[in-house]
């Protein structure tokens, strides 16, 4: 049985005139997706920028509003769900973004943003949160000095860290990373890849790893699905995607990949 569902999924934006005024215009963003993700799975969504990953993405945290179904272990999501639902589902599914300063806030302390989800949930005493941050810092590559650290004084890899470590705080059964390495250098990237594969190990979560760049999933993820205006062109295991391509679109993204100089060599089954 898949963890994540995607049924019929379509959304579109409302545009209106300059200043708020004049006709509006429908833009179709997404149309009629469908995918699922089993349990344990690492999956790559793939396509340019503008062709509705980011969007697919906000759909099956419940972000924004769309048409089609979304159910995650069972639970059917909502889109802009009430706090209730929001809850239930927090333990369910997490994200980390591209930009990790921008869901941090720059004058707290690390452990103080590792057990907000807890305090929020109600989980745990004082104690309880204070090691389970602990024991999150080891799992994301950070010794326990860093607990008390401004994140203000963090590189931008070890606010990552701190960030994909506040998705784990609840436990949950997905995470969907949204181009997680795009704004780090070369290197500090590779380490964020590594710790996504060791968390994957240690914890069996399901990913959901989104990117433009099809060299990454391949080398990273089991299977891909390829994103052009909206829909899903292709899908399937990732060497076959990457080896076979049917679509002409994967193709030119496969051609764009490889006058970067290819991937290093896929280490993944």
């Amino acid at each position: 049985m898949a963890l994540l569902e995607v049924r019929n999924l379509s959304n579109r934006y409302i545009l209106r005139g300059e200043n708020g005024l004049g006709r509006k215009t429908v833009k179709p963003v997404l149309d009629a997706v469908n995918l699922d993700i089993a349990r344990g799975e690492i999956f790559g969504l793939v396509g340019e920028s503008g062709c509705g990953k980011t969007t697919l993405g906000r759909c099956i945290l419940g972000l924004i509003d769309y048409q089609g179904e979304i159910t995650i272990g069972g639970l059917r999501q909502e889109s802009r769900a009430k706090a209730r639902h929001r809850r239930a589902m927090a333990r369910k599914v997490q994200a980390v973004f591209q930009d990790p300063a921008a869901g941090l806030n720059p004058v707290k302390k690390v452990g103080w943003l590792l057990e907000e989800p807890l305090r929020i949930h109600g989980l745990g005493s004082a104690g309880e949160r204070r090691r389970r941050a602990e024991e999150t810092l080891e799992l994301i590559g950070l010794d326990i000095s860093y607990r008390d650290r401004r994140v203000d004084e963090l590189s931008s890899g070890q606010k990552q860290r701190v960030s994909i470590g506040c998705a784990l705080m609840l436990g949950p059964d997905l995470i969907i990373a949204d181009e997680p390495v795009s704004a780090l250098d070369v290197s500090v990237g590779a380490q964020i890849l590594n710790l996504f594969l060791n968390l994957h190990e240690r914890l069996g979560c399901s990913l959901l790893f989104i990117s433009h760049n099809l060299d990454l999933v391949y080398y990273f993820c089991d299977r891909i699905a390829v994103m052009e205006g909206g829909r899903i062109v292709e899908q399937g295991p990732a060497e076959q995607i990457y080896s076979a391509p049917k679509q002409p679109y994967t193709q030119k993204l496969l051609e764009a990949s490889r006058l970067g100089g290819g991937p290093a060599e896929r280490q993944r089954t």
